[in-house]
């Protein structure tokens, strides 16, 4: 059996659509999962690079191929009424819903997950919401005291640490499958594909080097 590690923000409508999607991609395979949150700003400020809601083009596209992934998997998706939006109370919230050390279930990433992309279109950070899904879930610890904060900080440090570099990233045996595309890849190695035993892997992951971007 493998263990993956499933690392999200639920600001990603990707990460949304991988987790609700990753029971049918990996159906048949041996794995448990650790669900880990990270900041995805935070990755983005170390990688030095703009998500794809800070590029007014590329949100547009984003948000209608979104869509249109939703609508050919099945899967209800409401887009919240902004975007992006501060996923801290969520990260944390999720974190504090397992014991110092711990990390949260997949009912409690459901509920995160669903309360943005499930909610009608409603505001993420509207009081009324937050103050229910945080009582729905019930906690056992304060999403707001110091130890939950620097587990997610912790958490994102140590993901940065390993590569990884944007959400939804799928860790197995040290090998990254980052995308909600990618989920059939990494259904390939759980199955024993003989392609990750060979020179490929290493070799595809080795692009020469080309044209750089001078400074301006």
């Amino acid at each position: 059996m493998k263990r993956l590690a499933f690392h999200f923000d639920p600001i990603s409508p990707f990460a949304y659509l991988a987790f609700e999607r990753l029971p049918q991609a990996l159906e048949g395979c041996s794995y448990l999962v650790d669900y880990k949150p990270v900041l995805f700003a935070g990755l983005l400020q170390h990688h030095r690079h703009k998500g794809p809601a800070e590029i007014e083009p590329k949100r547009a596209w984003t948000f209608r191929h979104v869509a249109w992934l939703a609508h050919r998997q099945g899967t209800l998706l409401q887009t919240p009424a902004s975007h992006p939006f501060n996923p801290l109370p969520l990260l944390r919230l999720a974190l504090a819903c397992a014991p110092a050390g711990g990390l949260p279930n997949r009912r409690v990433v459901e509920a995160l997950f669903r309360h943005v992309w499930q909610g009608g279109g409603a505001p993420v950070d509207d009081a009324g919401r937050l103050a229910a899904l945080t009582a729905a879930l019930a906690p056992v610890r304060d999403p707001a005291d110091a130890e939950v904060k620097a587990e997610l900080r912790a958490l994102t440090d140590a993901a940065i640490a390993a590569g990884v570099f944007g959400v939804p990233t799928v860790e197995v045996d040290g090998r990254q499958f980052w995308g909600l595309d990618a989920l059939p890849m990494l259904a390939a190695y759980l199955q024993g594909d003989p392609w990750f035993d060979g020179p490929q892997w290493a070799a595809a992951g080795v692009a020469p080097p080309g044209v750089g971007r001078r400074p301006s």
